[in-house]
């Protein structure tokens, strides 16, 4: 019975380093060109005239606080934000962010004030994740189709990284990094000769996907069923790759989980972040594929099929034994005033249906790249070319295009992904084109499909219809309400609270992570799902008559009410209870138990006082 360690040493062995360094020799010159192009272009553009060094998206100023927490001694395994909520919210982020950018910061701290560092870092940090992504796209279009469709790769990646805002200096979120870890695992299923270390690497990026965030986790499922059904199709030939990316999925997403999971929470199933449902799945799940590729390599294509169907039954059984709860949208599980309230108001968590409601004409920026990428691969599968690299780009790339249609943030992955079939159409198509100089229509459809794989053409097309078709007073009102959103969230705005003793702050959710980031003091709410009972609790405060909404204000411990007229939250909730404490407030009609502290930008402070 082969064990453990053979199997590891033969793994081992099978990772080339002589072939990786190859293949990087010839790559790296094409990949740092590009992305260095790239990164002087988006530094030129963006850095002089910024305005602030932290992305416009919530969660890159919540990084940052974070990131701050851990330089500030918070432990590696204390994910508590103890400013936020009451009695402190646990987060469900991954140190394995916030400890690059913690660690930047760190070291330009050395040379540098303490903003300074953190500007020049939240600056490098999204930069430099563009060569992995420019790298791995490389690798995996050179793979389908050589150095035509490489160049051509890189450019609509360039592309892509230009128009998205994921890389740009202070996007900080987790979102880059997934991208990268996506189109790695991608790059390296491509690997026509089933290559050992390709896999390796495949099973690494796929762990640490999981446990960086579960945003990815249909994507990975989805890379994982096809290295198991190909090694189910391919048998021997393709066993060390099987071997490899099981061993490798199961060894790094357990140093993952032990290395970043409290002990205390090690029992503990949440369906938002690593925890004991995602490490037991992904763990039996790697090792069962080990173990059959092991075991069952040898069998004929109907057993190993049979064999897989065992895997997967063992699978499914665990997930319903360990993690029931994670088997539907954790996010259903919230209140539904705060469905209502707040979740249907988050763009990047909107359908397809809602978006089509609300911004028509932005769907085409990220839906129609990914359905035309769809549609290639269903057309080369059907007339027989190169089947087996479009079944993979279908499974991956049709996963993340549904994904999208539930929640439109996953449409980043859908066009990231469309870019290597596309690449394979496009030098098609300038074939097609160059055998035909004489028809301009050949011309025409060539230039046409070059412009449809680029979401950024769709974005402006769209754009320009709504443009169009707005009236000068409502393109004057949404500037309008643009700058007015973000007067509430700027430094000025919240500075009043850096005069006043650290207290709790009820303001709006938006107003949450500013308050956070430029100020000590606590904050009743941000928006992030994890705070329910801080969100509801001001959502009530809100809506409640003046009376009953000091009852709220003395359970959560208040001391000073920061109000936002202009907050599209706040002025909703206005609109839907005319009586309620925001309506009154906005009136001028000030209760008693509240006492005008201070006006700054569009936001006025009321220090709480409770009647006795």
């Amino acid at each position: 019975m082969t064990n453990v360690a053979e199997i590891t040493g033969r793994a081992t062995s099978a990772f080339s380093l002589t072939k990786l360094r190859t293949l990087l020799t010839r790559l790296w010159p094409s990949v740092l060109i590009y992305s260095g192009v790239l990164i002087a272009a988006i530094a030129a553009m963006r850095l002089p005239n910024a305005t602030d060094y932290v992305g416009p998206d919530n969660d890159d100023g919540m990084r940052l606080v974070e990131a701050r927490d851990l330089l500030a001694g918070q432990g590696w395994f204390d994910l508590m934000q103890y400013r936020l909520g009451v009695g402190g919210t646990l987060m469900h982020w991954s140190r394995l962010v916030d400890l690059p950018l913690a660690s930047l910061i760190r070291f330009f701290g050395l040379f540098l004030s303490t903003e300074k560092a953190e500007t020049v870092a939240l600056a490098v940090w999204p930069l430099s994740l563009i060569i992995p992504l420019m790298l791995a796209m490389a690798i995996a279009a050179r793979r389908i189709g050589g150095i035509a469709a490489m160049h051509i790769s890189l450019g609509l990646t360039a592309l892509m990284v230009m128009t998205s805002g994921r890389f740009l200096p202070g996007a900080i979120d987790h979102h880059n990094v997934q991208l990268c870890l996506v189109a790695m695992m991608i790059a390296m299923l491509l690997d026509e000769k089933y290559r050992a270390w390709s896999y390796t690497i495949a099973g690494f990026c796929a762990a640490l996907a999981i446990a960086i965030g579960a945003e990815t986790t249909p994507v990975v499922a989805a890379v994982c069923i096809t290295v198991a059904i190909s090694w189910a199709w391919h048998g021997e030939i393709y066993a060390a790759a099987a071997k490899a990316f099981g061993l490798s999925m199961a060894l790094f997403i357990s140093i993952f989980f032990f290395g970043t999971i409290s002990p205390r929470l090690y029992s503990t199933v949440t369906c938002d972040s690593l925890s004991l449902g995602f490490y037991s799945l992904s763990a039996i799940g790697g090792g069962l594929l080990l173990a059959v590729a092991v075991c069952a390599s040898h069998l004929s294509r109907s057993l190993r099929f049979v064999a897989l169907a065992g895997v997967g039954a063992i699978v499914a059984v665990s997930a319903l034994v360990i993690a029931p709860q994670c088997l539907h949208n954790p996010m259903n599980d919230l209140d539904p005033m705060l469905i209502e309230l707040w979740l249907n108001g988050i763009s990047e968590a909107r359908s397809i249906i809602a978006m089509g409601r609300t911004e028509p004409y932005s769907l085409g920026a990220f839906y129609a790249v990914g359905l035309l990428g769809v549609g290639t691969c269903v057309f080369r599968i059907f007339h027989r070319d190169r089947v087996e690299i479009h079944l993979i780009l279908l499974l991956l790339l049709g996963v993340s295009w549904a994904i999208a249609l539930v929640q439109v943030r996953g449409a980043a992955f859908s066009n990231m992904i469309s870019i290597l079939p596309l690449a394979l159409l496009i030098i098609d198509m300038r074939r097609f084109s160059n055998g035909e100089r004489e028809n301009i229509a050949a011309a025409l459809c060539y230039i046409m499909v070059v412009l449809a794989s680029v979401p950024a053409a769709w974005a402006v097309a769209g754009g320009f219809v709504e443009m169009q078709r707005k009236t000068p007073e409502e393109k004057q009102n949404a500037a309008k309400e643009d700058d007015e959103t973000n007067s509430c969230k700027s430094r000025d705005a919240v500075a009043p609270l850096n005069t006043i003793p650290v207290g709790m702050i009820a303001a709006s959710s938006e107003m949450g992570v500013p308050i956070l980031r430029f100020t000590g003091q606590h904050v009743l709410t941000a928006p992030y799902h994890r705070n329910p009972q801080g969100m509801l609790t001001e959502l009530h405060i809100g809506l409640s008559d003046p009376k009953e909404a000091e009852a709220f204000l003395r359970g959560a411990g208040v001391t000073m009410l920061a109000f936002c007229k202009d907050d599209p939250l706040t002025a909703a909730l206005r609109k839907l209870k005319s009586e309620g404490l925001y309506a009154q407030l906005a009136k001028g009609n000030i209760p008693s138990y509240l006492r005008p502290f201070a006006k700054a930008k569009s936001v006025e402070y009321y220090l709480f006082k409770p009647v006795d």
